[in-house]
């Protein structure tokens, strides 16, 4: 029996009706009013006009992630922190180097399957249940750069807590190369890696560009016959289209509030939205070229090994994360979709916030549980 007593219970129906009354119809009030401010207008194609808003950071943020959120959005705004030096924009740098204190791992330089590369061993060993698997780490970048940068940034905090190897790959990437170039890279390393280790004791994962490369080479990796990786992390992207930018609602909702460096809405740039800026790496190539968009290709995506997606709030890669995991899971393959409330695009890079921190987590398990 409830605890609460029939008038009790009356009044809470009551108010729920009224709710209910309310919000149905103060939409229909608000639709036919032209006079109340701040009020929505809807065009008949769905089109929706949001008047000027003020987005504070989100409550269920951290300490550390809001103030991080703050410098972040306040930093992408001026063109001397995102531009490279020696493949490290100022914006990262410091991240780097609070990275290599808190996690202890060597670097050696290398080259495999003919692909420069970096291979990242915890400072106390791989540890025995890793010690026949392997981690191959594709850089953020937007195809034009940021090597070494973002390949530290997300090499050497999964090696240290993983205990695992970690090959991050120097790819080929604009302005000089163009797809598949980088495709073919990735395929090169992994079939010599497939020398000494089992196709399923290898992980591919990458940020941004790395995580949309990751799909990709998946794809390419099966068009060739070759054995299917173990798992796949598509950190901070989705497959859907190159050739149409990240796409769906975050162009207009999570882009805008999460970077704070958008030209204009999506709709009155050139062609393409403002995620797909940058990516020269793709001219020419079909949107509905599977091995460009594996999302584009349900056939393909059945294929896929377990597949973990992570993506946040604020980041611009939401929407394709979200509708690649969808079709992932459509298509029958394993995935896990993790997105992370208030934060932004690549927001991991900066060790010391608990929402990293739990990042780090969820990538190390992820990879533990799925590699053979």
């Amino acid at each position: 029996m409830s605890g609460f007593h029939a008038p009790a219970r009356t009044a809470i129906a009551a108010a729920a009706l009224a709710s209910v009354l309310v919000f149905s119809l103060g939409g229909r009030v608000l639709a036919q009013s032209k006079t109340l401010p701040n009020s929505l207008e809807v065009e008949p194609n769905g089109t929706v006009h949001v008047p000027a808003q003020n987005v504070p950071v989100s409550k269920f943020l951290s300490p550390e992630g809001k103030a991080y959120l703050a410098e972040h959005l306040l930093n992408v705004r001026k063109p001397q922190q995102i531009s490279q030096a020696n493949g490290i924009p100022p914006l990262i740098a410091g991240y780097l180097t609070r990275q290599r204190v808190l996690y202890a791992a060597d670097r050696t330089e290398t080259r495999i399957g003919g692909v420069h590369a970096y291979v990242y061993t915890p400072k106390g060993g791989v540890s025995s249940r890793n010690r026949n698997r392997v981690l191959i780490d594709l850089h953020g970048g937007g195809f034009t750069g940021c090597w070494p940068g973002c390949a530290e940034l997300e090499s050497i905090p999964i090696a240290a807590l993983g205990k695992i190897r970690v090959v991050s790959l120097d790819y080929r990437e604009q302005p000089q190369y163009r797809f598949p170039a980088a495709s073919e890279d990735v395929a090169s390393a992994y079939t010599e890696l497939l020398k000494t280790y089992h196709a399923s004791a290898i992980g591919i994962y990458g940020c941004s560009a790395g995580g949309m490369l990751t799909g990709e080479s998946v794809a390419w990796i099966l068009a060739h016959k070759l054995p299917k990786p173990g798992a796949i992390a598509i950190l901070c992207a989705g497959l859907t289209s190159p050739n149409e930018g990240f796409g769906g609602d975050a162009d207009y909702e999570a882009t805008p509030i999460g970077e704070a460096r958008m030209a204009g809405p999506p709709d009155a740039l050139p062609k393409r939205p403002r995620g797909a800026q940058g990516l020269g790496y793709f001219a020419g190539t079909s949107p509905t070229d599977p091995l460009a968009a594996p999302a584009e290709s349900p056939a393909l995506l059945a294929q896929f090994p377990p597949s973990l997606i992570v993506t946040a709030t604020r980041g611009f890669e939401l929407s394709s994360a979200v509708v690649t995991h969808a079709r992932l899971v459509k298509a029958g393959a394993q995935s896990d979709l993790h997105v992370w409330e208030g934060m932004f695009h690549g927001f991991f890079y900066n060790a010391d916030v608990p929402e990293s921190k739990d990042c780090f987590d969820v990538i190390v398990k992820f990879f533990d549980s799925r590699l053979e």
